[in-house]
């Protein structure tokens, strides 16, 4: 089964810090989730145990079927692969190039092969002219598409971005949206987690929530952001225009503009 499955799994550090609590939580091959809640809600810690970072202390993630307690970080990152929010957590090679093609090379593919790959991940994230730069000179924001292009180039079947939009401007965040729709037609999962509220409405169809430690809500982004209860125990807010919308009385569950502009125009 093509899926990412959380089963009552747990995460204590080893001082003793509960992370996660009782996760249950199933993520499809080719399905967009986004993940919310304040910081220290537990999302980083519970991503990290769908890519093999962590193992449950308690309970099980399967991926595909897969227990990853059975396999090495290694072999799950193969299939889920996971972008750190800080690049320069994650890039160590002295080109972009040699940054995308080291997976690849890893995992022995033939040099025409991991040209391709290369060259197609650079394409997808806008980058092929920084191709031959040191990736330490470039800007902030580029250097994190090459670190999404250098996972994209392993060719999981799951990815996990961590804050993806954190210090994009409109352009970067066009890319994005458009890498969503290019994974989606590829079939691969991502789990994003982003404290974008605007960006998680307007590419994701389910979101889920955490809050102290615990997942305490999964639906649609209309459904998440049209519950007082939920938004206040993980303490997100509504998009700027779905918060202008309640305020007005044209409902709480407006997530973009054109639900504002239906909702205005049909006003009574």
């Amino acid at each position: 089964m093509n899926q990412i499955e959380l089963k009552h799994a747990y995460f204590e550090y080893p001082n003793g810090f509960l992370a996660n609590e009782d996760l249950n939580l199933v993520v499809k091959q080719g399905e967009r989730v986004a993940i919310v809640g304040q910081n220290g809600a537990g999302k980083t810690t519970a991503v990290k145990m769908m890519n093999g970072l962590h193992k449950p202390t308690k309970g099980d993630v399967l991926v595909d079927g897969k227990n990853t307690k059975d396999f090495t970080t290694a072999q799950i990152a193969r299939h889920v692969g996971y972008v750190f929010q800080n690049p320069d957590d994650q890039i160590f090679n002295q080109s972009v190039y040699a940054e995308i093609a080291y997976m690849p090379k890893y995992y022995k593919c033939s040099e025409e092969e991991i040209k391709r790959k290369v060259e197609e991940a650079a394409r997808i994230m806008k980058i092929e002219r920084f191709l031959n730069s040191n990736p330490f000179e470039i800007p902030y924001v580029t250097r994190k598409f090459v670190t999404i292009a250098a996972i994209l180039a392993t060719e999981p079947q799951y990815i996990i971005l961590d804050e993806p939009t954190a210090g994009q401007d409109l352009r970067g965040i066009q890319v994005l949206s458009e890498l969503l729709d290019i994974l989606e037609e590829k079939q691969i999962g991502v789990i994003t987690i982003t404290h974008d509220m605007e960006f998680a409405a307007d590419n994701f169809d389910r979101v889920v929530a955490m809050a102290n430690k615990h997942i305490i809500a999964d639906g649609t982004a209309r459904e998440i952001f049209s519950q007082d209860e939920i938004l206040k125990e993980s303490k997100i807010k509504r998009t700027q225009i779905g918060a202008i919308a309640a305020e007005l009385g044209l409902g709480k569950d407006v997530l973009n503009a054109a639900d504002f502009v239906e909702r205005w125009e049909n006003r009574q």
